[in-house]
């Protein structure tokens, strides 16, 4: 834990979740914390159940058992449509941006569920700056992007929301090494701007570096937990998710 969250009550607080596909459980009695101001990192391999555990925080799937708190208020049975406007957003993974519609008018349909219309334009020069190619590309469509530059794009439309909680699935896969670096640069900066942030992510040496705690899903359990630079150290995460190195 922080400093800073040590005297702070959790933003995020889920405990013994328990969630299922069907008559298969996925999730099985999961418990962690996010606070204010902190990146938290979940890794975890393929089918470990870390995505499934994101959706949940938007009840799809709905949680079998157990409480997603968030802000003071169960999350567990509010619908769907209703969870942004409590102050999550979610960059999902496959990005899945609006190919069809610009750079910019992607980043505006982020924008819909916030609280405080009139700052949007000034959110919007603030993603900018961060990412620059975007602001090159306003007027393009989005399809046609590089991987990376969607990316981009698919997080820029999530902080347009002016979230409390940045949540992000596997924001990494498929793209260079190179752009991946950036994007976690990126992610950090947002961060040290006050952005709490909530990582799923499988490249489990980036997720860790970046994190100031992680949690370790395995078949979906929590196996392991701590500070990110501790896990990097410890001798399973190393066997198990960063080729031993």
């Amino acid at each position: 834990m922080t400093a800073q969250a040590a005297s702070t009550q959790a933003l995020l607080s889920i405990r013994d979740l328990r969630v299922s596909y069907g008559p298969t459980e996925v999730v099985h009695g999961i418990s962690l914390d996010v606070f204010p101001g902190e990146i938290v990192s979940l890794i975890g391999s393929n089918g470990a159940g870390k995505t499934t555990l994101l959706r949940s925080l938007y009840g799809v799937p709905r949680a079998k058992s157990g409480s997603i708190i968030f802000a003071g208020e169960d999350l567990s049975q509010v619908p769907t449509h209703q969870v942004a406007k409590r102050g999550l957003s979610l960059v999902p993974e496959g990005r899945r941006i609006f190919s069809g519609m610009s750079v910019l008018e992607n980043l505006k349909i982020g924008q819909t569920s916030r609280a405080d219309p009139a700052g949007a334009e000034e959110d919007l020069e603030w993603i900018y700056q961060m990412f620059p190619r975007l602001k090159e590309r306003s007027a393009q469509r989005a399809g046609t992007l590089s991987g990376g530059e969607q990316q981009m794009l698919a997080i820029g439309r999530s902080l347009m929301a002016r979230p409390r909680l940045l949540l992000l699935d596997e924001p990494s896969l498929g793209l260079a090494p190179l752009v991946v670096r950036s994007i976690f640069e990126t992610l950090r900066t947002v961060a040290a701007q006050g952005m709490t942030i909530f990582l799923v992510e499988q490249n489990a040496h980036q997720a860790l570096r970046l994190a100031h705690r992680a949690y370790v899903l395995s078949t979906g359990r929590i196996s392991l937990e701590g500070p990110g630079q501790e896990l990097l150290k410890n001798p399973e995460v190393k066997a198990a998710y960063l080729g031993g190195h």
